[in-house]
C-alpha cells in the first residue's frame, strides 16, 4: 500500500513555512558571520538572540568536515496543537519546523518552533498578526 499523501498547507501554515526558511537561513548566516545578528531580532525572541550570538562568537573547528558555510538542505513544518504547557492554541498560530543543513561533508539538524504573535497594540494572535520564532535547536 502506498503512503498517504500528505495535506496540503493551509494558507497560515504556508506563511509559517516561508518565515521558517527565510528566518533559519538567516541564523545560519549570523553563525557564519555573513549576516549581523541585529537581523534577527524581528524574527526571533530576544533570549534566542543572546544564544544565536554566543554561539556565533565560537570559532567552528578547524577539523575536516567543520570548515564551510552552512546550508540549509530540507525543511518540513508541522502545525502544532497546543502551547509548550499543553493547553490547546488558537487554530493554526504555532508551528514545529524541522530540518536538515550541511556544512562542509557533514549533514546536521536544526528545529524550532514559530508562533503568530499580534501586532503591536493589538489583542491575542491573528490571521493578521506576524510569525515569531520562540524556540531553536541547532544539531
Amino acid at each position: 500500500m502506498p503512503p498517504a499523501a500528505a495535506a496540503p498547507l493551509s494558507p497560515a501554515m504556508r506563511q509559517a513555512a516561508a518565515f521558517s526558511d527565510a528566518a533559519l537561513r538567516r541564523v545560519l548566516e549570523v553563525l557564519d558571520r555573513r549576516r549581523p545578528v541585529s537581523q534577527l531580532r524581528p524574527l526571533l525572541t530576544s533570549g534566542l538572540v543572546d544564544s544565536v550570538l554566543s554561539l556565533s562568537r565560537v570559532v567552528p573547528g578547524a577539523t575536516a568536515g567543520q570548515e564551510g558555510t552552512a546550508v540549509l538542505r530540507r525543511m518540513r513544518l508541522q502545525p502544532a496543537t497546543c502551547d509548550g504547557w499543553g493547553r490547546p492554541d488558537g487554530p493554526e498560530n504555532a508551528a514545529e519546523v524541522f530540518g536538515t543543513y550541511s556544512r562542509g561533508d557533514r549533514v546536521h539538524a536544526i528545529a524550532c518552533r514559530v508562533e503568530r504573535v499580534a501586532p503591536t497594540g493589538s489583542g491575542s494572535g491573528s490571521a493578521s498578526g506576524r510569525w515569531l520564532m520562540v524556540a531553536l535547536h541547532i544539531g
